[in-house]
């Protein structure tokens, strides 16, 4: 190659290259946005179903404890019962694929029929029947509270699968980013190396023509 030719291609180098990182630099960002996003939500969706796995054991445990203490521990239970319905809402807005209204909807279904059962227990309850309220809370509400938890932890579960992928797409995206500016990085190392060489040719010229001006 020529000295001439080496200095275009050098000039050229020189102008492409910052415009060549800064694309790099901003690609490799964006993507690593969108992944990070993408464990955000991720990250979110299973907290949502962390919630109602800890309801449902909740109001369930509430329910046994105001059983056995004539009543007195009630209004926890119905504290117990909002929030799960709060959460349950949360969880049916934002986990809209297939597999999780699937879920969902069973969790909504078994607690509909949890509530009717819980509302013929207090009545129970309040009549001192202890007999038929330990036969609902023992028998069908276990049941009920057990296909829950299931459906729940499933849930739960297929949350943290996604999680997980998620979170190993984001590491495959940083990783990637990394070689994308290490390479740009070897790329300015070669400008500079070819400027170096150029520069040192016309050097050498500058000072063979002068010998031979002498």
């Amino acid at each position: 190659m020529t000295i001439r030719a080496k200095l275009y291609v050098a000039i050229l180098l020189t102008v492409i290259g910052p415009v060549i990182s800064i694309a790099v630099a901003l690609h490799g960002m964006g993507r690593l946005g969108e992944r990070f996003d993408e464990v955000q939500n991720r990250s979110d969706r299973r907290a949502l179903a962390l919630d109602l796995k800890f309801d449902v054991t909740d109001f369930n445990g509430w329910q046994t404890a105001y059983g056995y203490d004539d009543g007195a521990s009630r209004p926890r239970f119905e504290r117990s019962v909002r929030q799960f319905r709060i959460d349950l809402g949360a969880a049916r807005n934002a986990l809209t694929d297939r597999r999780e209204t699937t879920l969902l909807d069973a969790i909504r279904a078994r607690f509909g029929e949890f509530m009717e059962l819980d509302d013929k227990a207090f009545a129970a309850l309040r009549r001192g029947d202890d007999a038929t309220v330990k036969r609902i809370f023992l028998g069908p509400e276990l049941r009920l509270f057990d296909e829950m938890a299931s459906r729940a932890d499933e849930l739960e579960r297929y949350e943290a699968r996604g999680a997980t992928a998620t979170e190993r797409a984001f590491d495959t995206a940083r990783e990637d980013s990394r070689r994308g500016l290490i390479a740009v990085a070897l790329g300015a190392a070669l400008v500079i190396v070819l400027l170096l060489v150029t520069a040192a040719d016309i050097a050498r010229m500058a000072i063979e023509s002068q010998r031979v001006r002498e």
